[in-house]
């Protein structure tokens, strides 16, 4: 893994290297639930986040302007029972939010 900070999305799951050097983690296969968290930081800040649950706990927080946010949505919709309904109102809303959009 490289040191530099960064998200990792492939075919084991998707990673996030901290910049402090720490790294979040989830598989595909311990993946529980998938949230879009959004705040009213926009648009000068971050203010969407991907939220993936892993089974017993944690995750990996994934900012919507990751450069890998894009693999990472393209791989998300294609989830079984994905609610784009749900995907659609958490990227269009300006507020504070926590949008389910997948559970297993």
């Amino acid at each position: 893994m490289s040191p530099n900070p960064g998200t990792t999305v492939d075919d084991q799951g998707v990673r996030r290297q901290l910049a402090d050097g720490t790294e979040e983690s989830v598989s595909w296969t311990d993946l529980t639930e998938v949230a879009i968290r959004t705040t009213p930081e926009g648009p000068w800040k971050e203010d969407v986040f991907f939220l993936l649950m892993r089974e017993g706990g944690g995750g990996c927080a994934v900012p919507a302007g990751d450069p890998s946010a894009d693999d990472l949505m393209g791989r998300l919709q294609s989830l079984p029972n994905f609610d784009n309904d749900a995907f659609i109102e958490a990227m269009t809303t300006t507020e504070d939010g926590l949008f389910v959009i997948w559970q297993r």
